[in-house]
């Protein structure tokens, strides 16, 4: 049996409003300028599926994503899989105001159901490619292009 492994957990205080940091990880047309910019589509809501590719390594990663859960402005949940490899993981993005800013976590469960032989799913990876982008490149797209809310 296998032993379930801790999760991998990230977080960040970013200098945008709730709203603008809902809609940076929400809409496609933001999420491709600080995420995977060949991400075809994406809808917070629940049951919304897409599929895009991903390389690393040498690898080709065909990624697939569920929304299994939303609370609009505050919560967000994706299952993951990918075509080529066994194994589902769970990430959730969580946003919570403080102050004129808003804290996001992200929480990556389920990477003991990966193959433990393939680098792109080891612990330290995961970490390293979610600080990428939850303390990098948010923060910074966030800073130069906050998201225009109000509809």
């Amino acid at each position: 049996m296998k032993t379930p492994r801790e999760s991998v957990i990230v977080d960040e205080l970013l200098h945008a409003s709730l709203s603008e940091a809902w809609e940076a990880i929400t809409d496609p047309v933001h999420m491709k300028r600080w995420y995977f910019d060949n991400m075809p589509d994406f809808k917070p809501e629940t049951g919304f599926t897409t599929s895009f590719i991903m390389k690393s390594g040498g690898k080709i990663f065909t990624a697939r994503w569920k929304v299994t859960e939303v609370v609009p402005g505050k919560k967000i949940v994706c299952e993951w899989s990918y075509k080529e490899y066994s194994g589902t993981g769970i990430v959730t993005f969580i946003l919570s105001p403080e102050k004129e800013k808003t804290r996001i976590t992200v929480i990556n469960e389920g990477l003991e159901t990966f193959p433990q032989d393939i680098p792109e799913f080891t612990k330290e990876s995961c970490f390293a490619g979610w600080e990428f982008f939850i303390r990098n490149n948010l923060p910074k797209y966030l800073e130069n292009n906050a998201p225009a809310t109000g509809g």
